[in-house]
């Protein structure tokens, strides 16, 4: 009974420590837990602030945009260029200086002055290249109110009436060129050449009864600048040399008063400088 009682005993004796164990056993598990979640979270702290600071440190490397460049004073944005190239249709006017010449049997009144107004209309063509060259044609058609008249000193060595002078002027002007320039945008520079036809009449004043001895063809040349003050719209200014050639007058013909003397070697010559403006609208293409 004793032995039997020491046994009981000692079998409790064994239970409780072995339950002592498993709880100490299970402490330590939490315990353990406990602390591998605490450092897995120290863990994670510290990369999250590693990553920071590397993003950081990044960031401060990066250089800021520079401002924008400021605009200069004298900048004009850019355009596009004038077309030159176009049919057109304008007006002109100007003035005339020219110089006539009376001959008869080899006797000369010398060149006299002749001027007057002149107004018309224009006609012309382009062809514009994208080099800036231009080549054109150009036609137009002036009234014109040309005269000038030789002393009568002059005039009577011819073997005219004593007292008269011997007069010329030119009624209207046409000339037909062929134009080449070059253009600097909106402004274009040309030169210009081709036929000229114009009216020719002669007289003795008094009586001052004109006779036509014309029309006359001659010749032109001459140059001028043209300004574009839109793709359509143009103004210019041009000097022409006009030179109508010489007309003779034989006996009985178109200018028997200015061969009153029955000399068949009479002549009249007449030239004249112009200086003209004109507007002119261009239909371009």
């Amino acid at each position: 009974m004793r032995r039997c009682c020491k046994t009981i005993g000692k079998a409790v004796n064994l239970a409780a420590c072995s339950a002592y164990v498993h709880r100490f056993w299970a402490s330590i598990t939490i315990f353990w837990a406990s602390i591998t979640i605490r450092v897995k979270c120290i863990a994670v702290v510290a990369m999250l602030l590693s990553l920071m600071t590397g993003v950081r440190a990044m960031a401060a490397d990066v250089a800021l945009p520079a401002p924008p460049p400021n605009a200069p004073t004298n900048y004009y944005p850019a355009t596009a260029p004038v077309n030159w190239g176009g049919i057109y249709l304008g007006v002109n006017g100007g003035y005339g200086f020219g110089s006539s010449n009376w001959t008869n049997a080899g006797v000369s009144t010398g060149g006299f002055a002749t001027d007057g107004a002149l107004v018309g209309g224009t006609i012309g063509i382009n062809y514009a290249t994208y080099g800036g060259l231009m080549f054109g044609v150009e036609g137009d058609l002036d009234w014109s109110a040309l005269m000038g008249s030789s002393s009568a000193a002059a005039c009577a060595g011819l073997g005219v009436t004593t007292g008269a002078a011997c007069e010329t002027k030119s009624e209207w002007l046409s000339t037909a060129r062929g134009r080449v320039g070059y253009a600097f945008n909106r402004v274009l520079i040309f030169a210009t050449a081709g036929a000229a036809v114009g009216d020719f009449q002669v007289a003795l004043n008094p009586p001052a009864t004109f006779l036509s001895v014309g029309p006359q063809l001659g010749w032109t040349a001459g140059a001028g600048i043209e300004f574009a003050f839109t793709d359509n719209w143009t103004a210019k200014v041009e000097y022409l040399y006009v030179n109508l050639g010489t007309v003779s007058c034989p006996v009985g013909a178109s200018c028997p008063q200015a061969n009153a003397a029955g000399v068949s070697t009479a002549s009249v010559s007449l030239a004249e400088s112009l200086v003209r403006a004109g507007i002119n609208y261009k239909f371009s293409w």
